[in-house]
């Protein structure tokens, strides 16, 4: 009997886990939330493949993929210098054919993905950056700065979200800031950045103001604590989990937005996009050069469905409210 009474006042207390550990151990069982996020980081493997070599001069081994569209096939993308000849359906190595001018098809498409995903990656940094500290600040503070905020958020809600992007994109477009030429990408992501920080502006607000009053705020108030160190050190750390689940599930709106703006003219010019794709096959269609377009649309649609299927994943792992296990 002592034995055992010995052997229970000896036996460690069971470790208890965090929010993130807890939500990473649920996420691991889920075999496609999984999948989902190795096709997610593929993507973004290629985009910085892709990047590193344009940087560098170096010729990235996916170009070699290519080599029976003929001698011309190392040139640098962005030049488009091929010799234009027929398009030519998929046959050998080269998956997805070529289009019209004779350029690999499926090259646009590996290096279309770096454009996709640096604008999505450029303007997601932005909306974070205005959106958190505006909605934080309305939650904590109330008063006079909250009805400006609310007053922001009410009127950008009035106005359709791809109308709101493509008069920005219009009005930045050959502009420059601080000396930087806002063409291409930087106008792009600097458009969508500025106009989609609405939503989690909102969302950040609202979670402040139902945690402002809780024991550990009171007790950071009554330790002296200031504002700022308070919003930043013991609000935010305590919301970063929604911060992180809005984001994966906004990514595959910036890159649908960049396609919209790109297909209309709007976007990236010098350098292959899918929605600049997309635009160029589509008066391809009617001669029946369809592997383009699908080349360009099998792309979006993948690394769309997988994060949305990782960010629903990730949504029910990281929110206490939404678990079942």
């Amino acid at each position: 009997m002592l034995m055992q009474m010995s052997n229970n006042t000896s036996a460690k207390p069971a470790k208890g886990r965090s929010l993130w550990a807890d939500g990473i151990r649920r996420l691991r069982k889920r075999r496609l939330a999984m999948l989902c996020f190795w096709v997610t980081m593929a993507y973004f493997a290629l985009a910085a493949a892709v990047f590193i070599s344009e940087r560098t001069g170096w010729e990235n081994v996916l170009t070699r993929w290519n080599e029976d569209i003929g001698p011309s096939y190392q040139a640098p993308l962005a030049t488009y210098e091929w010799t234009p000849q027929d398009a030519e359906p998929m046959s050998g190595w080269s998956l997805f054919g070529t289009d019209f001018l004779g350029r690999s098809t499926l090259r646009k498409t590996l290096y279309g993905a770096k454009t996709s995903i640096a604008v999505a990656l450029g303007a997601s940094i932005i909306s974070l950056l205005i959106g958190i500290p505006l909605g934080a600040a309305a939650g904590y503070f109330r008063g006079w700065f909250d009805d400006i905020v609310i007053w922001l958020l009410t009127t950008l809600n009035t106005i359709p979200y791809i109308l709101l992007v493509m008069a920005f994109a219009v009005v930045l477009r050959d502009k420059s800031l601080l000396g930087i030429p806002l063409r291409g990408m930087t106008g792009v992501y600097l458009a969508m950045g500025l106009t989609s920080w609405v939503g989690i502006a909102r969302l950040i607000r609202g979670e402040i103001m139902k945690r402002k009053e809780s024991e550990y705020v009171l007790a950071a108030r009554a330790m002296g604590c200031s504002s700022g160190r308070i919003i930043f050190f013991h609000l935010l750390p305590n919301v970063f989990h929604i911060i992180i689940i809005n984001f994966s599930l906004r990514f595959v709106g910036f890159i649908h937005a960049e396609v919209i703006l790109s297909f209309l003219g709007l976007g990236e010019t010098d350098k292959p996009s899918w929605g600049a794709m997309i635009d160029a096959a589509r008066a391809e269609l009617a001669r029946d050069v369809w592997w383009e377009m699908a080349a360009a649309t099998l792309a979006i649609f993948v690394l769309s469905l997988a994060l949305n299927l990782f960010g629903d994943a990730l949504r029910d792992c990281l929110d206490p409210k939404l678990r079942t296990d």
